[in-house]
């Protein structure tokens, strides 16, 4: 084998090996990622608390002061 066939293996063979890395590290994160939550956030417009509740509550009272507040929107 010609040197440059040789270089050629060795460099495609390490892009692979790198490739392989990556993809099964990115396998690992999704796996033990935790899931994306469903509830919304509020925001108290009394007391500043910042809270979650249930995805289908437009509404939702603080529970910190009882005040009911309108979820934030991003």
């Amino acid at each position: 084998m010609s040197p440059d066939s040789l270089i050629l293996a060795y460099l495609v063979l390490m892009l692979a090996a790198l490739s392989i890395l990556a993809l099964y590290s990115e396998m690992l994160r999704k796996r033990f990622e935790p899931a994306p939550s469903e509830d919304r956030i509020f925001r108290c417009e009394k007391c500043a608390f910042v809270y979650t509740d249930d995805s289908d509550v437009e509404r939702s009272r603080c529970p910190q002061c009882g005040v009911t507040n309108d979820r934030i929107e991003f």
